[in-house]
């Protein structure tokens, strides 16, 4: 348990100073996010080919948690499917949010590591807020911004 404390913490460093993909794509959907209870805002936006995501990037501001959760989200998912971000973001979901999911570190991969959020209740909506956001973006649900009160 202290190796996955230690990655956590490591990662949330690493990804929140050097976040990856922060940018803005303009030929792509956008979907705006908010978390009104710690002033978490960012855009995520992705570039589809089909049903595969052909880039996809955010920017925005927030705590160090919702940056990181953002830059490993979207390493994670380029090039991946629609249907294997829809898949990823129900694992993350379960994986934020229960108390009895486990980190599986093989799978995962660094995204293991935002299991340490849960010992930090406050702070699952900042790790979630892209997820949720992403999904949004996914299912084409306008450009309307989303909340995670």
């Amino acid at each position: 348990m202290t190796n996955l404390k230690d990655l956590y913490r490591d990662v949330v460093v690493d990804h929140n100073r050097s976040p990856r993909n922060f940018r803005k794509i303009v030929d792509g959907r956008s979907q705006e996010g908010f978390n009104p209870l710690c002033g978490d805002k960012l855009t995520v936006y992705l570039k589809l080919d089909g049903e595969r995501i052909s880039d996809i990037s955010f920017e925005g501001s927030g705590c160090a948690i919702s940056v990181a959760s953002a830059s490993l989200m979207t390493e994670r998912l380029k090039g991946k499917t629609r249907a294997e971000a829809l898949k990823l973001f129900d694992e993350m979901h379960g994986l934020l949010t229960s108390s009895t999911a486990s980190a599986d570190t093989e799978s995962l991969g660094k995204l293991a590591a935002l299991s340490g959020v849960r010992d930090y209740p406050s702070r699952v909506k900042c790790a979630s807020l892209c997820w949720h956001t992403l999904k949004a973006a996914l299912e084409d649900s306008g450009h309307d911004a989303i909340s995670t009160e």
